[in-house]
């Protein structure tokens, strides 16, 4: 990033403290993170390291208790439709098809007829689901229900889109499917995301930037820029250099021997 450019998003010095039968919990302390627009990255770490903590604090669901959190400079207050949220479980409204779903956030915005079918055509398109634009939820396989909880964030104009773990309940097969799609439509759309993973080689073959975080309380360790070309070969020597990479700091957490 230039010296003296705004980041999209910007973490300084950021913390977070609950509080849990009159104790106080540290999920996170201390963390600092700069991410400029149309940068893919990826949070790894073990469970209670701070990876959705930090995450749901850019979405704006919680706020820091240390620190700051600001997006263009300004501080992020609560959600907002400029940060979406993409989640395991989809999330997805049982009642609506999906043209309905991607179309909740324009309408619920006040966009006209027209606009409003402008835009779920245009995202409908842009994940594949054109003849699935009447189903419902229930009639969805998982990666298809993840494809249009995608739309229906981009359909209200996230700037940022913000993923906790969305691949994790998908067979394999279609996780790798939607992998390959996600980095096409990062790629065409120019979105910044910023993806929580507990797979190493998920975060590898996604991310321009990889942040490692550690727990107990949870801080981020390390950041490494993944210098590969795209599309990237899981099987390449390149690739594997990193795997051992950075399995050798996650395992460093649990105390064990790097390896």
């Amino acid at each position: 990033m230039a010296e003296g450019a705004i980041p999209i998003l910007e973490m300084k010095n950021a913390g977070k403290t609950y509080s849990q039968n009159g104790r106080a919990i540290e999920a996170l302390r201390g963390a600092s993170l700069r991410v400029k627009k149309s940068e893919f990255v990826c949070l790894i770490g073990a469970s209670g390291c701070g990876k959705s903590t930090l995450l749901r604090m850019a979405a704006g669901f919680e706020a820091a208790t240390q620190g700051d959190v600001l997006m263009w400079g300004m501080p992020i207050t609560g959600p907002g439709p400029s940060r979406g949220m993409v989640f395991q479980d989809y999330g997805l409204f049982p009642w609506l098809n999906v043209r309905d779903n991607i179309g909740f956030g324009p309408k619920s915005r006040g966009r006209t007829r027209a606009e409003i079918r402008e835009t779920t055509d245009r995202f409908i398109e842009l994940v594949g689901l054109q003849n699935f634009a009447d189903i419902y939820p229930h009639q969805l396989s998982g990666g298809m229900k993840q494809r249009v909880a995608i739309a229906r964030v981009l359909a209200n104009d996230a700037e940022i889109v913000l993923m906790d773990e969305p691949f994790g309940a998908l067979d394999a097969m279609t996780r790798e499917r939607l992998q390959d799609e996600l980095v096409e439509i990062w790629s065409r759309t120019g979105l910044t995301v910023i993806f929580v993973t507990h797979s190493i080689e998920e975060a590898i073959f996604l991310a321009d930037r990889v942040v490692v975080m550690s727990p107990g309380p949870g801080r981020i360790d390390n950041e490494y820029s993944i210098d590969l070309p795209r599309p990237r070969d899981i099987a390449s020597p390149e690739f594997n250099e990193w795997r051992r990479l950075l399995s050798s700091q996650l395992h460093s957490h649990h105390g064990r021997k790097a390896g």
